[in-house]
């Protein structure tokens, strides 16, 4: 008997219907970051690597190597203007000629010198239109990439008490947003995301996700919330506020990367994957209760990876957090809930921890294995591309690649 077959045979024991978990499993997607492949750092230092991509052509090439291991990251965020270029549309065809797609358009409002202090918050008016006039151009490149969503993050605020006025911003931001959200397409999306500090330490405009949430509300319904896992306060509890915005409807994607102790942007699932295993709970309770609402809600969720790689490997780094991403969401998909469901009509409190945490504790690596198979990628997603040409062959692009 192999292990799957010893897998298999254990999950149904335990009437874990794993059809449906094998469908969920398969369409999981993560959306990868342009920048993530860049050479990146902190504020001390940006440790250059050689291979790194020279062009946002090339940072679309080392994407598709990571979709090429996994078949599950069909699709590559870009940062405008790291990623500008003359023509959107050639762009667009050359990441489809690799077989991915070009994702989330992430404006850039924090590194012109005129936006020190503030963007859409800056006390003068002609600085707040120049920040109006990026958001609207990036709907004019996501017209021409063919992309939904706008990752929006604003690094406006205070670094202190009476350097701006904390009420008139909190207009200036929402008229700015205003004019972002009037020309719009359709069925296009808003993605607001909120950070409790950095690079303002006094004050950040949107600081936390009802900020974020109450924007969107006044905004209208092509405004949801943004879940970045690394923007909150140690011991936030994360997985209540996701689930309190898929109940709204509201909740519109993640960025996921890990912590230690602030917005590290570390390895996704490195510091505290129970963190993640708990979030994704929250999203197939949701998505279980069967209410339209909120299966919605969960179907039109992006996932999205953002992380700093300052002294790893680009790829591989990347390989990693998607494999530790499909590893807890496949632990999450083995929780019975009428199990938790039936322990908590009784108040049976130990019982409703156990059904959620033992799911935690199962090796789902035979699970992973088959359904890799299955799609006709590696089992083993890392040691494949590690053996693969393709990382020796960018060495030829040496030093100097393209940075934040």
């Amino acid at each position: 008997m192999n292990a799957y077959t010893l897998f298999e045979a254990q999950q149904q024991s335990r009437g874990i219907d794993l059809t449906t978990v094998r469908s969920r499993l398969k369409a999981l997607q993560i959306e990868t970051p342009s920048w993530g492949y860049g050479d990146s750092g902190t504020r001390f230092k940006v440790f250059q690597k050689v291979g790194v991509p020279r062009t946002p052509f090339e940072k679309l090439e080392d994407a598709a190597q990571v979709h090429k291991v996994t078949g599950a990251c069909s699709s590559v965020a870009i940062h405008i203007p790291w990623d500008k270029v003359d023509d959107y549309s050639k762009l667009r065809s050359h990441a489809e000629s690799l077989g991915i797609t070009i994702g989330a358009i992430n404006p850039n409002l924090f590194q012109d010198e005129d936006y020190m202090l503030g963007s859409v918050t800056h006390a003068d008016p002609a600085v707040r239109n120049k920040a109006i006039a990026h958001l609207k151009e990036c709907v004019d490149i996501a017209k021409e990439t063919k992309s939904r969503d706008f990752s929006l993050w604003f690094a406006d605020g205070t670094n202190y008490p009476g350097q701006g006025s904390i009420r008139q911003r909190k207009h200036w931001m929402l008229e700015g947003l205003q004019e972002m959200y009037k020309v719009l397409d359709p069925h296009m999306r808003m993605l607001i995301e909120y950070k409790c500090f950095e690079p303002a330490f006094y004050h950040t405009d949107i600081a936390d996700w009802g900020m974020a949430y109450n924007l969107s509300l006044k905004l209208g319904e092509q405004a949801q919330v943004l879940v970045d896992t690394g923007h909150h306060l140690p011991g936030a509890n994360v997985e209540h506020i996701v689930s309190y915005l898929i109940d709204e409807g509201r909740l519109g994607g993640f960025h996921f990367n890990s912590y230690k102790y602030a917005d590290d942007d570390l390895v996704v699932g490195t510091m505290n994957p129970y963190e993640l295993f708990l979030i994704f709970y929250q999203i197939l309770d949701a998505l279980d209760s069967q209410e339209q609402k909120l299966v919605d809600t969960v179907n039109n969720m992006l996932y999205m990876i953002d992380q700093s790689h300052n002294i790893e490997s680009k790829i591989p780094a990347m390989i990693r957090s998607v494999m530790n991403v499909q590893t807890q969401y496949a632990k999450a998909l083995l929780i019975d809930h009428q199990e938790v469901a039936e322990a908590q009509r009784k108040g049976d409190v130990l019982g409703a921890e156990d059904a959620v945490r033992k799911a935690f504790e199962f090796d789902v690596t035979p699970l992973l294995h088959s359904i890799r198979e299955e799609i006709g990628v590696p089992v083993d997603p890392m040691k494949a591309y590690m053996a693969d040409h393709y990382g020796q062959s960018i060495l030829a692009r040496g030093k100097g690649g393209a940075s934040w």
